[in-house]
């Protein structure tokens, strides 16, 4: 593949670029660990005496996902830009939860690339199957790389899942606030095997342009799904077939983040979460359950 190094243009002929079948065995102890990392006690996180053995938390595909997304990087996207990209939409349908048994195969393609307000929208499709083809989960992972232009919307023969919309609501049914420990992003880095040293490197973070590191936005995600789990379905994160959200804020530590939840309609609840000062981290959220 050829990238074009003009400036801070990035090529619209990236879309299509694809990477895998990227084999990642999965253990309980990972498993496990991506739980605690979330402050949750449900004992179904961490029975190792089940048949299946310990549930997976519904966004715990962040986890097997992470090689694909850095080896597509590494082949669409110029090194010197890596820490421009910011997480800036995710959309995940799970065809069922992994389990601690898993070995499982995740193929990656860029399949849109578009201008956006702030540089330029990445979005890569992630396909997970089983050792047996079986679909696991499939995502659709969006990054914005910060002033970075690109010379109009290209996309790959692949539509982006077709987003469901969070049931409108002007209420909010039910809020929890959510404390974000000093050092939670080391946690979770370590848990989730998701390294990436914005969130951990001052250093790194002040390169950035940032004040200081930052909580990952799967781990603000994660945090945000608990809640609407225990709030609207009973604790069970098996009920859990699709979630989507926009982030839209950053989450620095320690601080506390709010998540709301808003409308409902039959299998589907919005919810949205906001720091300290009112301001919004995660917007457009929905769960399909």
């Amino acid at each position: 593949m050829t990238r074009r190094d003009n400036g801070r243009v990035m090529s619209g002929t990236i879309a299509g670029t694809e990477v895998g079948a990227l084999s990642t065995s999965l253990d309980a102890r990972w498993m496990m660990a991506y739980s605690a990392a979330l402050g949750v006690d449900d004992p179904r996180y961490f029975d190792t005496l089940a048949a299946e053995g310990p549930v997976a938390h519904p966004l715990f595909s962040v986890c097997y996902e992470w090689p694909a997304v850095l080896a597509l990087r590494a082949k669409a996207v110029k090194e010197s830009w890596a820490l421009l990209g910011v997480h800036s939409t995710h959309h995940v349908v799970i065809h069922r939860l992994p389990s601690a048994a898993d070995r499982l195969l995740t193929r990656a393609q860029i399949i849109v690339v578009r201008p956006s307000r702030a540089g330029t929208l990445v979005v890569a499709r992630l396909s997970t199957v089983d050792r047996n083809g079986r679909p696991v989960t499939t995502t659709d992972y969006g990054s914005v790389y910060r002033g970075i232009t690109t010379e109009g919307e290209r996309r790959a023969q692949v539509e982006p899942l077709a987003r469901p919309a969070p049931p409108a609501s002007g209420e909010t049914r039910w809020s929890a606030p959510v404390p974000v420990a000093s050092r939670a992003s080391h946690v979770y880095s370590e848990c989730a095997r998701i390294w990436n040293p914005i969130h951990t490197d001052i250093a790194v973070a002040r390169s950035a342009g940032l004040a200081a590191p930052i909580l990952h936005g799967s781990a603000t995600l994660a945090l945000a799904v608990s809640q609407v789990i225990g709030q609207d379905l009973d604790g069970d994160p098996a009920r859990v077939k699709e979630i989507a959200v926009r982030f839209t804020g950053l989450v620095f530590m320690p601080s506390t983040v709010t998540v709301r939840g808003r409308g409902r309609a039959g299998d589907l609840l919005a919810f949205d979460a906001v720091d300290e000062r009112g301001e919004p981290v995660l917007s457009d959220g929905v769960i399909r359950a």
